[in-house]
């Protein structure tokens, strides 16, 4: 059975870390576990937005990972058909699309790499997670709130969010899937996508990105960061394991195979380097302000 009911954190302080999509990518994992080490973030303050095993090639070492780090997780859409024992991926790519035919072969793979211990564990995350941060609500999902495949992105119109902070009574969203890291805030709301680490945010760099959330001032502020690992080992291992090469390469170009999946806004600006932040930037400030 799933977990459907949100699982509640209570209240954090202190820096949060969040991460979207490991995708199977264990060397991304191993770099953002150093990141976090040497940012000293206890594993209590530490947040992935799920989708955990994806298109590279050590899923049953990510999930290992994840689950000995012992950070909070939820189950992204991966996870859940592969809990289901559904035979795709659940991403909500459109039949016979080229993203629908390459998960024919990476979906497969990543069932049959990893164990049933490993499954056993993925059944026990929960979808959603809630809790309070700098005063606020927050609310963590995987796509949104009317789907676990629902795909959000900076473009998307914002009565489409809303809908989100409505069924889940937050002011904050920290959301993945759509593996663009982006924020959009209106009338003391803040949607936030910290990206993906496992596959670059088709920008024309090999990057992986993360989020920052700060509560040192008793108000909440938001930093993006992006880093680097080795890529190039991820790549030899997804074509030594005969995953598609396409996906391969994206790991060294930085460059999607297609677009299927994105709004105009977003196709338009496919490897363009993403700026949103950079480590002498000052932090986002989310204003306090009564829901309306």
């Amino acid at each position: 059975m799933d977990n459907v009911l949100p699982q509640d954190l209570g209240t954090l302080s202190g820096r949060l870390l969040v991460f979207g999509g490991p995708y199977s990518n264990l060397q991304a994992l191993e770099a953002l576990q150093a990141v976090a080490e040497q940012l000293q973030i206890p594993r209590g303050n530490i947040i992935c937005t799920g989708d955990i095993v994806g298109y590279c090639a050590q899923p049953e070492e990510a999930v290992q990972l994840v689950q000995d780090w012992g950070v909070h997780a939820i189950q992204g859409n991966v996870e859940q058909n592969i809990i289901r024992g559904e035979d795709d991926c659940g991403c909500n790519f459109a039949e016979g699309s080229r993203c629908d035919l390459f998960s024919r072969t990476w979906f497969p793979y990543a069932v049959r790499n990893v164990s049933a211990g490993s499954v056993t564990w993925l059944r026990t995350l929960p979808l959603q997670l809630s809790f309070r941060y700098a005063g606020k609500a927050v609310a963590v999902l995987h796509g949104a709130a009317t789907g676990i495949a629902d795909f959000v992105f900076a473009s998307t119109p914002w009565p489409v969010k809303e809908t989100s902070f409505a069924a889940t009574e937050a002011e904050v969203i920290l959301a993945g899937h759509a593996g663009l890291p982006f924020a959009d805030e209106r009338a003391g709301l803040c949607w936030l996508n910290a990206g993906v680490i496992g596959m670059p945010a088709n920008d024309g760099t090999p990057r992986g990105w993360y989020l920052l959330l700060d509560d040192s001032d008793g108000q909440l502020t938001y930093t993006f960061h992006a880093f680097t690992y080795d890529n190039g080992k991820a790549h030899q291992l997804m074509q030594a394991n005969g995953l598609p090469d396409s996906y391969a390469r994206t790991l060294l170009t930085g460059i999607w195979d297609n677009c299927e999946i994105l709004p105009a806004a977003e196709k338009a600006v496919q490897g363009q380097p993403i700026t949103l932040q950079d480590e002498a930037s000052e932090p986002n400030l989310l204003p306090a302000q009564p829901r309306g």
